[in-house]
């Protein structure tokens, strides 16, 4: 696993922000705030909010947009840039995004809620459930547990997983559709990695454990376990589609200086993660799922059980580390958050809940910074901020 790698959904390289990017991205800032305030103070969590995601749009990012929910149930939105560099038309408030390796939280939710109702054991092994499908290349499905798939110790590589590099492999495969079982097969063809490493094949794997445990399809199971409780109507499968609903920004991903592509049109490889959603939903998610509203008081604990992140990933993560479906990162003010975030084709998703669920945010971006390492680290580390302002409250930090 590489940095360029550890939080998208299935290996499509984030890539390159060429130089002067900046220049190009004509729309000025924006931010509405959602409450009653119509012009909040100096030291609002407004005013910080438009900064930040100001900071994220300088870095090169096309569009960006935030959302913040306090503990008194109050939201703040900022959009900063432009939804499309063709027509310049402003980024939605509520627009729609590739929820990608987020929907992972998702996933792993429904593991533990089939484990509380006595359907599996987190210590089943994955023979146990698809006798044979992993084997090969020292892959062993008889000594990997689900737990092991959950927090990404299984060992299984995804270095065989399809991605595209340049235009012209994205053109060529933006709507190529791959079974779990063809994904599962290209893993097999590689031999097992050391030690913590960030595996997409393992939660293909667990979308299969799922339908083999219930009967359905594991976006069945999310749609009817989780969606519909909670009333995230603006959360959606997609499937083989390659479209997203409408508002939405249009992504975009750079393969080096002078070649910026707009990558929206396309099928995400894995179809058990291929959801979009909302800021508004996705922060109501993860704020039901840490107030405990979604599983039993002993399953909440194993998923909040958690590994040191692997040496690479804590480059972007420092002091990270990875629970079931859940990452656990420091907060400046003390304390830690939960995230899990997504990446895939230009839409780069961050995230933040506090423990005990009351407060959250979520930034999504419509541009990848891939081309180097440095940009990557900067556009995380960006995102990371805005989290960080929001989830501290203007609490002071430790630093």
């Amino acid at each position: 696993m590489t940095s360029t790698t550890s939080i998208l959904p299935i290996r499509r390289k984030r890539l390159a922000v060429a130089a002067g990017i900046a220049a190009l991205l004509a729309a000025n800032a924006v931010a509405t705030a959602t409450t009653a305030d119509a012009q909040p103070s100096s030291s609002s969590p407004m005013k910080q909010l438009r900064q930040d995601t100001k900071a994220i749009h300088a870095l090169g990012i096309s569009g960006v947009q935030a959302r913040v929910v306090t503990p008194d149930g109050r939201q703040w939105v900022a959009t900063s840039g432009t939804a499309d560099l063709k027509t310049g038309r402003p980024v939605p408030s509520n627009g729609y995004f590739r929820m990608a390796s987020t929907a992972k939280a998702l996933v792993a939710t429904v593991v533990l809620q089939l484990e509380a109702e006595g359907k599996l054991s987190l210590d089943d092994t994955v023979d146990h459930w698809l006798p044979g499908v992993v084997q090969g290349n020292g892959n062993d499905g008889s000594r990997i547990t689900l737990r092991q798939l959950l927090q990404h110790t299984s060992g299984i590589s995804d270095a065989g997983l399809p991605g595209y590099t340049t235009p012209k492999e994205y053109y060529q495969q933006r709507h190529d559709v791959y079974t779990p079982e063809q994904l599962v097969a290209r893993a097999m063809a590689q031999a097992p990695v050391e030690g913590w490493a960030y595996s997409n094949t393992g939660y293909v794997l667990l979308g299969m454990v799922i339908q083999k445990a219930t009967g359905q399809p594991v976006h069945q199971q999310i749609e009817s376990r989780i969606l519909r409780p909670l009333g995230l109507d603006q959360t959606r499968w997609t499937g083989t589609s390659s479209t997203l609903p409408r508002p939405h920004a249009q992504a975009y991903q750079f393969f080096g200086p002078r070649s910026r592509v707009d990558v929206t049109d396309q099928i995400p490889v894995s179809q058990d993660l291929s959801w979009v959603t909302t800021t508004r939903d996705e922060n109501n998610f993860f704020r039901a799922l840490l107030a405990g509203r979604l599983l039993p008081a002993r399953q909440q604990a194993e998923m909040k059980r958690t590994v040191p992140v692997s040496a690479e990933l804590q480059q972007m993560w420092p002091d990270g580390r990875y629970g079931l479906g859940l990452a656990e990162r420091p907060l400046s003010c003390g304390g830690t958050y939960w995230s899990h975030e997504g990446g895939d084709g230009g839409y780069i998703t961050v995230n933040g809940v506090t423990d005990d669920g009351k407060r959250s945010a979520v930034v999504s971006m419509s541009e990848a910074r891939g081309d180097t390492p440095q940009h990557i680290q900067a556009q995380e580390a960006a995102a990371s901020t805005l989290i960080d302002h929001a989830l501290c409250g203007g609490r002071p930090t430790g630093k």
